[in-house]
């Protein structure tokens, strides 16, 4: 029994993270490129990346405690430990934390073309390893599931940039 909960709580917990890293990066880019494309200063890019990485981190992670916990329940049928579901929100908060700021970080030091194009090309690179490593967890093919990953996290970019594009403020 200890084994089946030891592994239970390895697949919640690597869920959240990947799900946390996953969105953290593909949420922020996309927003920040959108907004940058769209001539917003880069202060305005840097408070709306912030805004968006803690409120989402937070939300992410109540509604992953809520889901783990609601989910456990309906599994066994009764009230469960909270440790798990707790966990699991905690490990989403920080993955979407960590991971969110990431593409974020070159607006802190440059402006304009330059930043964006950092920006999308880290969190590329990002995804793509997320994607290995997600694969090596699960023990599926490692360069496939890289590509998926930095495939579908990349329309979130395309997305930004053609709404920004469609709502220039700047010019």
């Amino acid at each position: 029994m200890a084994g089946i909960q030891r592994t239970k709580v390895v697949s919640v917990l690597v869920r959240n993270f990947v799900f946390g890293a996953e969105d953290g990066l593909v949420s922020t880019v996309g927003l920040l490129s959108g907004i940058a494309i769209a001539g917003v200063s880069r202060t305005n890019i840097i408070l709306t990346g912030i805004v968006l990485v803690f409120v989402e981190a937070f939300s992410m992670g109540i509604a992953s405690e809520l889901s783990e916990h609601s989910a456990e329940e309906y599994e066994q049928h009764h009230e469960v430990g909270e440790h798990i579901p707790v966990l699991g929100g905690l490990v989403m908060f920080i993955s979407y934390v960590v991971f969110g700021f990431i593409p974020l970080v070159p607006y802190l030091f440059a402006g304009g073309v330059t930043s964006l194009r950092y920006s999308i090309s880290i969190s590329l690179v990002t995804l793509f390893a997320l994607g290995i490593l997600s694969a090596k967890l699960s023990g599926t093919k490692l360069f496939r599931h890289g590509i998926v990953m930095t495939i579908m996290g990349g329309a979130a970019i395309v997305i930004g940039v053609a709404i920004g594009s469609l709502i220039n403020i700047g010019g």
